[in-house]
């Protein structure tokens, strides 16, 4: 089935809503997200989505996925700290990737070109989440074939950001509001697996005698050499499997 099938290529705004609504009826709080990149996939010419929250540092923390090239390409944004996801969560702003082969946008990011299009993926569209004077992450849209968004389009995405965003706001803060420990409540892994980032970066400047920038290079540069993300090296650290002093 091609993207889109489902409700057309161009669906407009009611008819977009009225999926929307009928595909997160019945769905816990908590996996509505993910649901979410799901119907965007099937609302749009796109190939897959993942949602991100925006850490403390402003580095995108993936939330959820359609599938698992849109969560490694999410993954990928966090290890290099830049890409459409990136920017759109500084901004506020809509970023358009129309064509990640060549031009202004393999220029912007060159490295997130070349990683998006060696998984055959040649454009992305990255939505902020939030209200419009904070942004709490994107809805990362992945296409692969090149090419933009039209009018009817971007405001499909728009409402999936909205929706999503409403969903985020709906959940309660942590655990304590929910006795069952369940998954009702704000997404409690993401911020874990940003933890670990955090925690791995200490280690990194004790073993270096170094500040937490350049800790947090090296940590992305050692994860990026060996393609792999920045939490999963993060892990190895904390396990203490790898060191960043082994050469001094």
């Amino acid at each position: 089935m091609r993207p889109g099938d489902d409700f057309g290529r161009r669906p407009d705004g009611r008819r977009a809503a009225e999926a929307i609504a009928e595909g997160v009826r019945g769905v816990p709080p908590g996996e509505v997200p993910e649901r979410l990149c799901v119907i965007a996939v099937r609302l749009l010419p796109v190939t897959g989505a993942s949602a991100s929250l925006r850490g403390g540092d402003g580095l995108p923390v993936r939330l959820c996925a359609s599938g698992g090239r849109a969560s490694y390409l999410a993954e990928i944004q966090a290890t290099l700290g830049d890409g459409p996801c990136v920017r759109a969560a500084a901004t506020g702003a809509p970023v358009l990737a129309p064509d990640l082969r060549s031009g202004a946008d393999a220029d912007r990011w060159p490295v997130f070109a070349q990683q998006a299009t060696a998984v055959g993926v040649y454009a992305v569209h990255a939505l902020p989440l939030g209200s419009g004077t904070v942004c709490v992450g994107t809805l990362d849209l992945y296409r692969d074939t090149p090419g933009g968004l039209t009018e009817p389009e971007l405001d499909t995405a728009r409402l999936v950001a909205g929706a999503m965003t409403v969903s985020l706001m709906a959940l309660p803060r942590g655990r304590e509001y929910d006795e069952r420990g369940g998954p009702d409540s704000w997404p409690d892994g993401p911020a874990d697996g940003h933890d670990e980032v955090h925690q791995a970066v200490g280690m990194i400047m004790a073993q270096l005698g170094v500040g937490a920038d350049e800790a947090l290079a090296r940590l992305r540069a050692s994860a990026f050499a060996r393609g792999r993300t920045a939490r999963a090296v993060a892990r190895d650290v904390l396990a203490r499997r790898e060191r960043f002093d082994r050469d001094r």
